[in-house]
């Protein structure tokens, strides 16, 4: 058996391509959706990112502001800049690049983002309204761009094992609670688990679709999976090859040759759950758009 690939930046294209109609058909009705992603300091990942979102938002015809502040920009100052977006007209939706320098507190600030303009999706209000099954709910960018993945390959979740890999409140568990709920592309039986679960590997084999998001190279190896099970790798690892150009290459939480053998789907690394994270925040913004038009 050899998996076939998730190609999740086709996928992202084509999502990307609704979202530039929707905005299209919003500025013709007079709303220009907007969307400030705030950058503090200078590290240099965070940078990468936003361009990219930059980008993408250009490319779809949404405003995007630039919003770099320097490193050392008070805990004051970055609420100030948050409250002015928060009552800009012209921003539909506002995420703060993490991580923050230190000594910004990042809860805080998270907690200043209006709730209707939190298109990440992770001010408690949102979290609250997600786990309560509202469909209309803003939800987190990467664990709706895993469901969308399902979706466009069509494979349903519905009576479906899933197990989850990692527990975090970007990932893991938000991603755990979208699959479990009574909705559409979801219903599945859901395992969570984490570093501190006995034998990985046997819960692991569980699963129809395996779930992977722990940050840890190529953890996750063939006799940790079910034959025919879905596999999708949120992991992005940096490790040192010398045989390449740069010297280093990306690999997924899961050993992807070995891996794609055994499932009957996989992701890539990179080209899988990557390119979804950025098009489903685009779709996030259109939505607060419509609902809140300038």
């Amino acid at each position: 058996m050899t998996a076939r690939l998730i190609d999740g930046k086709k996928i992202a294209s084509e999502i990307r391509a609704e979202v530039a109609v929707s905005a299209a058909r919003l500025a013709e009705r007079g709303t220009k959706p907007g969307l400030a992603a705030v950058l503090v300091g200078d590290d240099p990942a965070s940078q990468v990112y936003v361009r990219m979102k930059k980008r993408a938002c250009e490319e779809a015809g949404i405003y995007a502001p630039d919003m770099h502040l320097p490193a050392d920009t008070t805990q004051e100052a970055l609420i100030e800049r948050i409250e002015q977006l928060n009552g800009d007209p012209r921003i539909h939706g506002i995420l703060v690049q993490l991580p923050l320098p230190r000594p910004l507190d990042e809860s805080e600030i998270m907690l200043r983002v209006r709730p209707e303009k939190d298109v990440d999706g992770f001010h408690p209000v949102n979290v609250g309204r997600m786990v309560s099954g509202d469909p209309d709910a803003f939800r987190p960018a990467t664990p709706a761009g895993i469901q969308e993945l399902l979706k466009r390959i069509d494979v349903d979740p519905q009576g479906r094992h899933v197990v989850v890999m990692g527990r975090s409140n970007i990932v893991g568990r938000p991603v755990a609670e979208i699959l479990s709920q009574k909705q559409p592309w979801a219903n599945a039986t859901v395992t969570l688990a984490h570093s501190r679960t006995p034998d990985l590997g046997e819960v692991g084999r569980l699963g129809d679709i395996l779930i992977v998001a722990i940050g840890r190279p190529e953890f996750v190896t063939a006799d940790m999976v079910r034959p025919g099970a879905v596999v999708i790798d949120v992991g992005v690892n940096r490790v040192d090859d010398p045989e390449t150009e740069k010297g280093y290459r990306l690999v997924g939480d899961v050993a992807f040759e070995a891996v794609r053998t055994v499932a009957s789907w996989i992701t890539p690394v990179p080209g899988g759950v990557g390119p979804m994270t950025i098009a489903m925040l685009l779709r996030n913004t259109i939505k607060a758009a419509e609902r809140f038009p300038a």
